[in-house]
């Protein structure tokens, strides 16, 4: 069954973050749907700007920037956050800033101006901090802020729970209603990703990944672009009238429904970019030793050099203990039906873009040296055969 789609009409949209790789490729899908789109950020895409897309730069941080960009909008989708992964994840105060000051300020952008709709992109680690959970689904309570291992996923359970509570508020106008709710994607994947696929490839093409971790039978999930593009466009919809405000006040998970074993998952990136799987598997308690100490010295030194840790606790944590969830939410209450979707289209876009093992000038001598003494070896195998007759 496809996706229930999305009856985008000439709508006025505006994306905040929306120069990153998921926001413009949102941006890109809603204005062939026919609306206009505003992308919202500090810095521009780095991908082309289809013609008719809007892009302002300014910065969440900045109320009157946020509440000029937000005038005679018909819908919000705050994609806008600091402190994902790698070092961001250390920058306490610029995390702290942008995901809850910026969200504070893009609810009150919008009680000022009148915006009806506001779709909040969250994410799992709102519930998540570590603990298996298996088929979890929306009726899990938000993990204690005190509980989470980094400053982003609490900043984000903050800002998610702001956006929730916005809901059914009376505008300024007096007329119109605010409709909120909160998607809460996996990891995301997909041709061109710019914040977490690169840095594997890093690791991969340094010789940097040379072993896994954690139980092999440990399950996590992903969300492939354009799945979690079909979702925020539904999402979208779903908070109208039409639609009875069906998602007003509600938050979803949002995934490829197809829990997979981390490493197992990028299997066929590092395979088909011609490097060897590795073999060796440490224990995850080591690991996440090994991330602490990483953290440690980064707080001791990240003030003079900046360095990017291989991985932080929390990045431990979503790779290597099991947490998937349930789609029955989102596939009821958003129409949401995911695609199928493989990594042969992002092994074809790194290699396009020169990624991938070439063959070296140090294997071709050795090729030739082997040629050469295997003909060798046959001339002197053949040189003491006797000759019939002789």
């Amino acid at each position: 069954m496809a996706a229930e789609e999305p009856n985008i009409v000439k709508e006025t949209l505006l994306i905040t973050g929306g120069g990153g790789y998921f926001g413009h490729r949102l941006g890109c899908a809603l204005h062939k749907k026919g609306a206009r789109v505003i992308l919202f950020d500090v810095h521009p895409p780095i991908q082309s700007i289809l013609k008719g897309i809007t892009f302002i730069q300014g910065d969440i941080r900045n109320y009157p920037e946020v509440e000029k960009v937000l005038r005679d909008i018909d819908c919000v989708f705050h994609l806008a956050s600091y402190g994902m992964s790698g070092r961001e994840q250390l920058n306490r105060k610029l995390i702290e800033e942008v995901n809850v000051r910026g969200t504070e300020n893009v609810i009150q952008a919008c009680l000022k101006n009148g915006v009806p709709r506001l779709v909040y992109t969250s994410t799992f680690n709102v519930v998540f901090g570590g603990q298996v959970i298996e088929n979890g689904d929306e009726s899990l309570p938000y993990l204690p802020l005190h509980l989470h291992p980094d400053h982003y996923s609490r900043t984000k359970s903050i800002a998610e729970m702001a956006v929730l509570k916005a809901n059914g508020a009376v505008l300024e106008s007096g007329s119109v209603i605010l409709r909120t709710c909160a998607l809460r994607p996996a990891g995301i994947y997909g041709p061109g990703e710019q914040r977490h696929l690169p840095r594997v490839v890093s690791y991969i093409e340094n010789g940097v990944f040379k072993f896994v971790y954690g139980d092999p039978n440990s399950l996590v999930e992903f969300v492939h672009v354009d799945n979690l593009v079909a979702a925020h466009m539904l999402a979208a919809q779903a908070l109208t009238a039409e639609k009875e405000h069906r998602a007003a006040g509600q938050p979803y998970f949002i995934s490829d429904g197809r829990p997979v074993n981390n490493f197992e998952f990028f299997r066929p990136l590092v395979e088909g970019l011609g490097y060897t799987f590795p073999r060796v598997r440490l224990p995850l308690s080591l690991i996440y030793f090994f991330a602490f100490l990483t953290e440690m010295v980064h707080f001791l030194v990240g003030r003079f050099y900046n360095f990017q840790p291989l991985l932080t606790r929390t990045e431990v944590y979503k790779t290597g203990v099991t947490h998937y969830f349930s789609m029955s939410k989102a596939k009821e209450g958003l129409g949401y039906e995911p695609q199928e979707y493989s990594m042969e289209e992002v092994v074809e876009w790194f290699k396009v873009n020169g990624h991938g093992r070439k063959p070296s000038l140090y294997s071709f001598k050795k090729l030739v040296r082997d040629i050469l003494l295997v003909a060798a070896l046959a001339a002197i195998a053949f040189s003491c055969i006797p000759v019939v007759g002789s």
